[in-house]
């Protein structure tokens, strides 16, 4: 056994997440149809495959303790010039996610990690761009709005594709393994015991 990359987020739902995903991509973002859209709660973190079984229990664990919140995205903001990113905020539920995050890292659990940056829950619509397009998405999608009930997250791995497909979901009091393929429909999700 080796190591794999995991990460884990809340997915944006239908139809939000494919037409931001393809934004993203129209904004000259190669890597956009590689990642699904999402809030992270872990960033990509490299760990044994062998204790993938210990961090879907701690998973598990995390969103037994969960509540359903509300979530809205409005707006735009950017981390430039520190990080070249313009994204989406979560102007509604980045307390939840906060804490949930917390939760997913903490020290007792099987993904103790430092972040490198605080912790600012956002939805990433354009990465390491040239700074014109960046621009635009930054102004294209200052008017943008959504919202939605999120009732938990979800476990991925990237693939040697560099594509993160998910693993499983989990539901807040449980977790339920996912049935969709990924956008090519090409891939069989993993199913963790």
């Amino acid at each position: 056994m080796g190591t794999v990359t995991i990460g884990v987020s809340i997915a944006v739902p239908e139809p939000h997440g494919s037409l931001l995903q393809e934004l993203r991509a129209g904004f000259g973002d190669a890597a956009a149809h590689g990642i699904p859209t999402h809030v992270t709660l872990l960033p990509p973190t490299e760990v044994d495959e062998a204790d993938l079984t210990a961090v879907d229990a701690h998973l598990g664990e995390v969103a037994a303790a969960g509540r359903p919140f509300p979530m809205r995205l409005s707006g735009t903001g950017t981390f430039r010039p520190l990080s070249p990113v313009v994204y989406v905020r979560v102007v509604e539920g980045a307390e939840a996610c906060t804490r949930l995050q917390q939760r997913v890292r903490d020290a007792s659990g099987p993904v103790p990690r430092e972040l490198q940056f605080p912790y600012h829950p956002h939805v990433t619509v354009a990465h390491g761009i040239d700074e014109a397009a960046m621009d635009r998405a930054f102004d294209e999608l200052a008017d943008y709005d959504a919202e939605w009930p999120c009732t938990g997250f979800a476990l991925y791995e990237q693939g040697a594709d560099g594509v993160w497909r998910k693993l499983r979901e989990y539901t807040f009091g449980g977790p339920v393994v996912p049935t969709q393929p990924d956008h090519a429909g090409a891939y069989a999700p993993r199913l963790l015991p």
